[in-house]
């Protein structure tokens, strides 16, 4: 996590975290081979549930940590609010991907599925965080007013 990123002085387990996106990124995957719009509205519900507070609710979240369980992988705890910011903009790309879709613009589909991807890959391999840059980039524009 950069010097950029927001701080919430909340610590979540980054490793539940990873799991969570590489669900999501495979399930991004299997839409943009079925190109079944239930998939997408299935994500953008659990974002938002998840980004209500209610992570307890979301599939995705139990999915992550039965599985986080059942291998015995380590708790690894980073602050949550880059965690959280990566959550809004994986929101902004599914609602963008089924507008697209409902509005018949596939290379749209595609094009923000590949932004989408590349940005979870650069996450899980590398530990760097677009939406940290992003939001750095937009406090240097609107120090007073952004998030």
């Amino acid at each position: 996590m950069s010097q950029a990123c927001p701080l919430l002085f909340r610590q979540i387990d980054a490793t539940i975290s990873k799991i969570s996106a590489a669900v999501v990124m495979s399930s991004v995957i299997v839409y943009l081979i079925t190109m079944q719009k239930w998939i997408l509205v299935f994500l953008i519900l659990d974002f938002i549930v998840r980004l209500s507070g209610y992570k307890t609710l979301s599939p995705v979240f139990q999915f992550a940590n039965s599985f986080q369980n059942i291998f015995k992988l380590p708790t690894h705890f980073e602050d949550a609010g880059a965690k959280r910011l990566a959550a809004f903009f994986g929101l902004i790309f599914m609602i963008s991907m089924l507008i697209a879709d409902f509005g018949g613009w596939i290379p749209g589909v595609w094009s923000v599925a590949g932004i989408f991807i590349s940005c979870v890959l650069l996450d899980l391999f590398f530990n760097y965080c677009i939406a940290c840059k992003v939001y750095s980039a937009a406090k240097k524009i609107y120090p007073k007013g952004f998030l």
